[in-house]
């Protein structure tokens, strides 16, 4: 939306639309509308009603529920693991998407110089946009309110189980990072093949560690074999056992 509703009737029933949607009701909307505005919709520089502020806050709240719900849930996690969970949990593109699902662009207030807030290139502002209403609805509700906003919309994400597997590079680089352990180092070993179906071999060594080797059509898809390899071997990721099967 672009510009900030001025009739207070129409203001109330903007907000209530909102409210339905994400299953909390405000006792203000003050809060709300300022994690709505963005900087642009503001015509003077020195304004500061805008997200900004709340959008710190937010992060906060965010980590410490996201936190807070992994600990619980998955009792049998170490650090390592509870940290791959977290970092995919609280990412700006996770964050976007639950603002997509639920059309949050349709409620944020814009200025002309911000046209669009859909699409990859305005994905930061949804993504900050969903941090600034969890702060709203913590400065409204309290930490219980927060909480119970975070636990509705990322139960999806909580409970898959290969929410820490989705890149299995980055998530061996957390996982190392976490315990000082440095930046995993590839090594192309092998190239077989004919040019056009080549199959690349490659390792992944950390200080103190058996290299691990995988294989794959590219690089890319090698290195990301030799990763998961590591991270099942070092125990950060379990196997997975196909449906059906008990051993």
């Amino acid at each position: 939306m672009s510009g900030q509703q001025k009739d207070p009737k129409a203001k109330k029933t903007y907000f209530k639309a909102l409210e339905e949607r994400i299953g909390y009701r405000f006792t203000s909307h003050d809060n709300l509308e300022m994690a709505l505005t963005h900087s642009s919709a503001n015509k003077k520089s020195a304004n500061s009603f805008h997200y900004q502020r709340l959008e710190f806050l937010g992060d906060r709240v965010l980590g410490l529920g996201i936190a807070d719900i992994l600990h619980d849930e998955f009792p049998s996690a170490d650090e390592g693991e509870l940290a791959l969970r977290y970092n995919s949990l609280v990412r700006g593109s996770a964050l976007a998407e639950i603002a997509d699902e639920l059309s949050l662009h349709e409620f944020i207030i814009t200025g002309s110089d911000v046209k669009m807030v859909t699409g990859k290139r305005m994905q930061s502002i949804r993504a900050d946009v969903m941090e600034a209403l969890i702060a709203a609805i913590y400065l409204d509700g309290g930490l219980k309110e927060a909480q119970a906003f975070i636990k509705r919309f990322w139960v999806d994400r909580i409970s898959d189980s290969n929410s820490a597997r989705r890149d299995s590079k980055t998530a061996l680089q957390e996982w190392a990072h976490s315990r000082s352990m440095g930046t995993p180092k590839y090594r192309e070993l092998e190239r077989t093949g004919p040019a056009h179906d080549p199959e690349f071999t490659v390792s992944v060594k950390l200080p103190e560690t058996i290299a691990c080797t995988g294989t794959g059509r590219s690089k890319r898809v090698a290195e990301q074999d030799a990763a998961t390899k590591m991270l099942l071997r070092e125990g950060v990721w379990k196997e997975e056992i196909p449906e059906g099967k008990t051993d």
